[in-house]
């Protein structure tokens, strides 16, 4: 009777195992793609025209990231997800140039799904055989078990990557300690394992596809720029002496995720008094550096933006501490506010950001020049990244949106100033993405004293 008992409950036992498995999950049961798939066939077919504009040939890799996040939730390298929408990890978007070929080399499984240890936990997830990814995206699927014998066959022709910015190709480091970028990686295991040396940089054409963003890009970046700006505003209010620059960024941040953004651009930069006259790269060199406490009389600088379904803001603002500018301060930030005014003033299509450097070479006073940062355009393009890939000598188009920042360091008078908006240009002329922001000196004020 205790045997058959004993039987009866491991019966019992087993089949409450089988039931508490979890189903496996298909790929959209998780995510959704980001824009249409004629919006990201358009962007493949649009690389492909610009590298045979420039008389290029061969085969474009773009590789995706590696498949686990180490504490942080998976985010897809830029290139893969704007030209495929996937967050596949571990996988290979191949382009032969010539016949206008794509395809996409993925695992076979999800192996973030599975877990020998737990299978009732870990369900599994297939994607090569998931038959919703080729349907919605238009790409053709193959196992990345077939990759090795496929770029075999092409090692005789030119494989394209992007090397992250214009001119030679940049090799893994030989040094005993580096960071390898994920396109180092990739050229690595094609010099060794297939004794491939024919690589070409497919920075320019990636760039001047990705510079001219599409009306869901905007939007997705509109949203973006609102949040920042909402959270700034919030954080502002809790600005005073005695409160310390990483309570702030603990504001601000909260106030990212309350409006829905997923994760930050960049490590927020929010510097006062003496630290606000140091560039990020520079207070970042210590653990601990960016958390001094305000002080009466200060000036604290806000340099953040937060990321909104993979796109992301960049701005910002200057704020007394006691909630009143100096005189001197107040002449400081109107007159580099209006340096920013003429400049959006300036911006139309056709336009070089050569000539806004021209414009910026004649407008800044001759006893700020000194003070003044001298990048080429006081800017930078967005999109994916807070450094999207652009081209220095580009002339500018309808749907490029990039930022418009003059600094003032003036080490002298220990006296720091900046002010950071983002811009959309439009077909006759730009737009101000972060207008809702206020940015002169009386309205800082009141948002500090609200």
């Amino acid at each position: 009777m205790l045997q058959k008992f004993h039987s009866t409950v491991f019966f019992l036992f087993f089949l409450g195992l089988l039931h508490a498995q979890t189903p496996q999950q298909s790929y959209f049961e998780w995510t959704e793609l980001p824009f249409g798939k004629e919006e990201l066939l358009q962007r493949r077919t649009d690389l492909i025209e610009r590298l045979k504009t420039q008389n290029k040939t061969g085969l474009v890799l773009i590789p995706a990231k590696d498949g686990f996040s180490y504490g942080e939730t998976f985010r897809q390298l830029d290139d893969f997800y704007y030209f495929t929408g996937l967050e596949l990890p571990n996988a290979l978007l191949a382009i032969e140039i010539p016949s206008g070929k794509m395809v996409v080399y993925t695992p076979e499984m999800d192996r973030r799904f599975q877990s020998d240890s737990r299978p009732n936990d870990f369900p599994g997830r297939p994607l090569l055989n998931d038959p919703e990814i080729p349907v919605k995206t238009g790409l053709i699927l193959k196992n990345i078990t077939d990759f090795p014998a496929f770029i075999q066959a092409k090692s005789s022709i030119p494989i394209l990557v992007n090397n992250g910015s214009a001119g030679e190709i940049k090799f893994a480091s030989d040094q005993y300690i580096a960071t390898p970028s994920p396109i180092q990686i990739v050229i690595q295991a094609l010099r060794t394992q297939h004794n491939i040396s024919n690589f070409e940089n497919s920075y320019n054409a990636i760039a001047e596809v990705r510079m001219i963003k599409s009306k869901a890009e905007i939007a997705i970046m509109k949203k973006a720029t609102i949040i920042t700006a909402k959270s700034i505003m919030e954080a502002a209010k809790s600005i005073r002496s005695g409160v310390d620059e990483r309570y702030l960024e603990g504001v601000l941040e909260g106030h990212f995720k309350k409006l829905g953004a997923q994760r930050l651009a960049f490590g927020s930069i929010i510097k006062s008094g003496p630290n606000s006259l140091w560039p990020w790269r520079i207070l970042a060199t210590h653990y601990n550096r960016r958390n001094r406490t305000m002080e009466a009389g200060d000036l604290v600088v806000f340099d953040v933006g937060c990321e909104y379904n993979n796109y992301v803001s960049d701005m910002g603002r200057t704020f007394p501490v006691s909630g009143k500018f100096t005189a001197r301060q107040r002449e400081v930030l109107a007159m580099e506010v209006g340096i920013a005014d003429q400049i959006i003033a300036y911006l139309k299509p056709g336009i070089t950001f050569k000539d806004i450097r021209r414009l910026t070479d004649r407008i800044i006073p001759k006893d700020a020049k000194e003070y003044m940062q001298v990048g080429l355009f006081y800017g930078h393009h967005l999109g994916l990244s807070s450094g999207d890939p652009n081209l220095p000598e580009a002339v500018l188009k309808p749907g490029m949106i990039f930022t418009v920042e003059p600094w003032y360091y003036n080490h002298d008078e220990q006296l720091s100033v900046f002010t950071e908006d983002v811009v959309l240009i439009t077909a006759s002329g730009c737009e101000v993405l972060s207008k809702d922001l206020p940015r002169t000196p009386e309205a800082l004020e009141k948002m500090v004293r609200p």
